[in-house]
């Protein structure tokens, strides 16, 4: 699933392009994917608002519009928008087309028809119960220990809470607790001051490194100019189950918390104190 990296990239890819411009109209090829309103009214809204600003919060894209609608997309496990010219053929996993002035469109594709989009007034009602920005100014140690007090979870549940911290997934988090040497078990509430300052900086350092590389292409996610992103060549532990650690030449592991995969190297992130024992798949 894209996380905040990769949408962060995108948002940022489209800003220059699409900032600006005026929606034509749109093609949908799976109406479902349409939140709110209908189908039929999404169209019709759509066409002729111009997109004055893009934005992020957590993993869901915020198109803000001329006509006081703001249009809302998440991308869940396998979408990507690609900008690509008016002339285009439309591929086989695309679900939408949003018509732009300037002979150029946005293809919504999703392989899997999980990405969805709205089209409302009020963006509360779609991301008003997300979390803290974990890269605003305000995310400071002092609030993330905050945070952790009030939830006896294991840390890795919790980082990837979208209504505790937006943004963060799975691969993000386990990059984290990597950096910051600390069990994938270990209950949130119970972390030292020492090892929520380290969390803190290892989550903000390890987010603003993927956006730097484009975000990490494991999977479908792609650039709005169909590049891929380069995150995934820097991971220390997402996705290397069995392979050595770089830091300490043991294995990775893989465990399952709170119905999450989850790498970590079990020498570098010794394991402290648990409820439950891992289950391992």
């Amino acid at each position: 699933m894209p996380e905040l990296p990769e949408v962060e990239t995108i948002k940022n890819c489209l800003i220059p392009e699409v900032v600006g411009h005026r929606f034509t109209g749109a093609t949908l090829l799976w109406a479902r994917m349409i939140r709110f309103p209908s189908p039929d009214e999404f169209g019709q809204r759509i066409a002729g608002q111009t997109v004055k600003s893009i934005d992020r919060r957590g993993k869901y894209l915020l198109f803000r519009l001329s006509g006081r609608d703001t249009l809302v997309l998440h991308l869940k496990m396998t979408g990507s928008l690609l900008l690509l010219p008016s002339s285009s053929a439309i591929d086989v996993h695309t679900r939408a087309v949003l018509h732009l002035d300037g002979g150029f469109d946005i293809h919504f594709r999703d392989q899997r028809k999980f990405g969805v989009m709205w089209l409302v007034e009020d963006e509360a009602t779609v991301v008003g119960k997300l979390g803290r920005e974990p890269l605003d100014n305000d995310f400071t140690a002092d609030l993330l220990g905050e945070l952790l007090q009030r939830h006896s979870v294991p840390i890795k549940a919790l980082l990837v809470d979208q209504g505790v911290i937006a943004g963060i997934g799975n691969m993000y988090a386990d990059e984290a607790l990597f950096a910051a040497g600390i069990h994938p078990l270990r209950m949130a509430r119970n972390l030292s001051n020492e090892e929520v300052g380290r969390l803190h900086h290892s989550v903000r350092q390890v987010l603003t490194a993927a956006i730097g590389y484009g975000g990490a292409s494991v999977s479908t996610y792609q650039q709005p100019s169909g590049e891929t992103g380069n995150a995934q060549f820097y991971f220390k532990v997402a996705h290397r189950r069995g392979q050595k650690c770089y830091r300490c030449g043991g294995s990775i592991e893989r465990i399952v918390v709170r119905q999450r995969g989850t790498y970590f190297c079990p020498r570098c992130q010794p394991a402290g104190k648990r409820t439950s024992p891992p289950v391992r798949r």
